[in-house]
Order: structure tokens, then C-alpha cells, then sequence
């Protein structure tokens, strides 16, 4: 297995996309530019402020290094440094003269153990790998000229899988997944010692009780304070892991790679702004095709039903279902607004449209084969994994 194989499917689409966009390539081009005529000296900045750790004074760090590196296949060669802070942070800085350097705070030096401190180690040496640094998130959020709000977010996304990716490496280096585990229920937790007894599906479990109130009311969704996060809640990351570590990519005959992906996409949709009541040309598209997917999914089966009906008017409102709509001149009109969200609509806000659709096709005791037939159907047209659609109708019944 490589380490590419271990990058989130969320994280290579949206970076792909960011790269060759305009905003973010003028930004590059001034960074390269800028660095040509006053190139910086990070590692004199890292020798004058922090202790360089070198391989007599910290073998055991250094041999998990060596693990990592050979895990990851890192070729450039690394030295590691520590400085003094009380918060628990690590971070990778770009390469400088083909030498990478890894920064760790004396707290998370001290309080990580084993396994847990292998699980970081990783993380870090991951953004290198998969090229993290190439897309300069802080440089062109906080530019002079400001990125339009759609990029904006989109980098806030990216960020996030972007993690995800550094996560699943970071357990392929720890070769324990419930270590990696504890190492982000430490990082949230900030608990030093081990007197809470870490309990990681507990602490998973947190996703179920952020999500629980949307299945009762679609508009309970995140908070304009998660959209610009770039770390996914570690929650999140814990069940994220916690699926990685059931896959083929950590254990012979797991969940498929698809399957995995699908865990994902649904986990990082509650991160996503709603598009229910947002003034935009997208959300206003992503309601347009709910609107026609809901209707589609709802009378698959030619009778829709009464919980389809007050599932439908959670979403737009009451008597938002009237017998005066041409339900067959909207099924028709699916495709159409399928083409304009695969033309205008970012993968990640189409899986938010599509989990909505599931709702609408769990209203019932149980999904309709003809209404999965339709999901699978749009799942596809929308350019969006079909495992999507299995896995978010089988939390229903299996919410872990």
C-alpha cells in the first residue's frame, strides 16, 4: 500500500479544483515571486527560537520518525524541533532547501505517549506527502485581496478532508488505530493524564448527538462557525478513524475503499453550511434540485405517502406539497437541474443535496426499493459515489 492510497478522496477532488484555480494560481505566483528576490530563513527562525532535536538527545521520537518516514516514503531529510507551549500543537513547515522540518510544543512532547506521539508524528509528515503545502490557505484568506465567498469556503473544505488524509496516514504510522484515536480524544480533551478512562466510541458517538436533531428538522444544521473551520470537530475524526481502520486500506476484507469514501463524504457533510435558507446561486440551485429529487424519489413508487409529505414540507415549508404541481413535468425536469448542479455545484454541497434525499426516502418504516432505484439513478447523474446513498439509509438502522 502506498501512501497515496491512504489520501481522502474528498481532499485529491478539491485540491485538483483549487490548484488550477485562477485566484489561488495568482496567489502561488506572488509567493514564488516574492521568495525569489527576499527568500526567508525558517530554519534560522526554528534555531533561534526552538531546541533542534537531534537523534543523541531523543532516539525514541527519532525512531518513530524513522517509521514514519519509511512508511510514507519521505525523501527529504527532516530535522525535528521543539518549543516551549502549554497548548498540545504540531505542524510541518514547507520545505526550505529540500530540508523539511517538524515542529512539536513541549506540552504535546511531554503528554503524548508511544503510539499516540507515532499517530502526530505521521499526521504531520503526511501534509508534506500529499503536497498540503502547495495550496498557501492562510495567505490567500488572509490576502490583501480576499478570495469570493465560494472559494473561501471551498478552501475551508479542502482544509478539512485535507485532515482526514493526514488522519489516515497518521494511523497506517501508528499501526493502532485506537491510539490514533487517543491522540485526538487528548488533543480535545487536553487531559495530560490518564485519569478519564478514554473511551473512544463514547467519545465517537458525540457525531450522533450533533446529527440527531437534523433528522428531526433538516434546517438544524451546522453553524456559520464550522464552514470556516479547517479542522473537522474531533469527533468527527475519531468516527472517521474509526472507519478507515474497518476498511481494506488497514485490515484484509474490510468495508471497500467506495464504502469508506461514502462514511466520509456523509461525516463532512455536517460541516457544510445548509443551503436551505442561504441567498445564493448555489444553495438556490441546491434547492431547486432537492425540490425536483424529493418529488422524484417521494412518488417512485407512484404513491406518495403521508410521512413522505412531512418529510417533504420539513424541507420547504407547510402545504409546500400541493396537488397543483405538475409532479410529472417536474420528474422531467430532474436531469436538467442534475446537469446544472454538476456544472455549478461543488461534490461535497451535491452529497449534502443527495443525504437530504435520503431522508425523504427513509420517511417510511423502511426505504422503497423503487425509491433506492431513483437515489442510485441521481447518486450517479450527480457524479457523486452510489455508496453514499447505501450508507446513509443504513444509519437508520445501524447509527454506528
Amino acid at each position: 500500500m502506498t501512501a497515496n492510497t491512504l489520501r481522502c478522496e474528498g481532499d485529491r477532488n478539491l485540491a485538483a479544483q483549487l490548484i488550477e484555480d485562477p485566484h489561488v494560481k495568482r496567489v502561488v505566483r506572488r509567493l514564488e515571486a516574492h521568495e525569489a528576490e527576499s527568500p526567508t530563513n525558517v530554519r534560522r527562525q526554528l534555531l533561534a527560537t526552538s531546541l533542534r532535536l537531534t537523534r543523541g538527545m531523543a532516539p525514541n521520537v527519532y525512531a518513530m520518525v524513522d517509521h514514519c518516514i519509511e512508511r510514507l516514503a519521505v525523501d527529504d531529510p527532516l530535522e525535528l524541533f521543539v518549543y516551549p507551549s502549554p497548548v498540545f500543537n504540531a505542524a510541518a513547515v514547507k520545505p526550505e532547501a529540500g530540508r523539511l522540518f517538524v515542529m512539536l510544543s513541549s506540552s504535546l512532547l511531554e503528554a503524548f505517549r508511544g503510539k499516540e506521539l507515532q499517530f502526530v508524528l505521521g499526521h504531520e509528515l503526511a501534509h508534506h506527502v500529499f503536497g498540503h503545502h502547495d495550496i498557501p490557505i492562510g495567505v490567500i484568506l488572509k490576502g490583501n485581496t480576499r478570495p469570493s465567498p465560494e472559494l473561501a469556503l471551498k478552501l475551508f473544505s479542502w482544509s478539512r478532508y485535507a485532515e482526514i488524509s493526514a488522519d489516515r496516514a497518521g494511523a497506517a504510522c501508528a499501526d493502532d488505530p485506537d491510539a490514533a484515536a487517543g491522540a485526538l480524544f487528548r488533543l480535545a480533551s487536553g487531559l495530560r493524564t490518564d485519569v478519564v478512562r478514554v473511551s473512544i466510541d463514547e467519545f465517537a458517538a458525540q457525531v450522533d448527538d450533533m446529527s440527531g436533531d437534523e433528522h428531526d428538522d433538516p434546517r438544524a444544521r451546522s453553524t456559520h462557525t464550522d464552514w470556516f473551520t479547517t479542522h473537522p470537530f474531533s469527533p468527527l475524526r475519531v468516527k472517521a478513524l474509526k472507519r478507515f481502520a474497518d476498511s481494506e486500506l488497514n485490515q484484509e476484507g474490510g468495508d471497500s475503499v467506495d464504502m469508506l469514501e461514502a462514511h466520509t463524504e456523509t461525516l463532512m457533510a455536517l460541516m457544510e453550511p445548509s443551503y436551505l435558507d442561504a441567498k445564493t446561486d448555489t444553495a438556490e440551485r441546491m434547492r431547486r434540485l432537492l425540490f425536483a429529487g424529493a418529488i422524484a424519489v417521494a412518488d417512485a413508487d407512484e404513491k406518495i405517502t403521508e410521512e413522505e409529505v412531512a418529510v417533504f414540507e420539513k424541507f420547504f415549508g407547510k402545504r409546500s406539497l400541493s396537488d397543483k404541481l405538475d409532479f410529472e413535468q417536474i420528474k422531467d425536469d430532474l436531469d436538467d437541474r442534475i446537469a446544472d448542479a454538476v456544472e455549478h455545484i461543488p461534490p461535497p454541497k451535491r452529497v449534502q443535496v443527495l443525504r437530504d434525499l435520503c431522508v425523504v426516502a427513509r420517511a417510511g418504516d423502511a426505504p422503497d426499493p423503487a425509491a433506492n432505484r431513483v437515489l442510485t439513478e441521481i447518486a450517479t447523474k450527480l457524479q457523486v459515489n452510489v455508496a453514499v446513498v447505501d450508507q446513509t439509509l443504513a444509519c437508520a438502522l445501524d447509527p454506528d
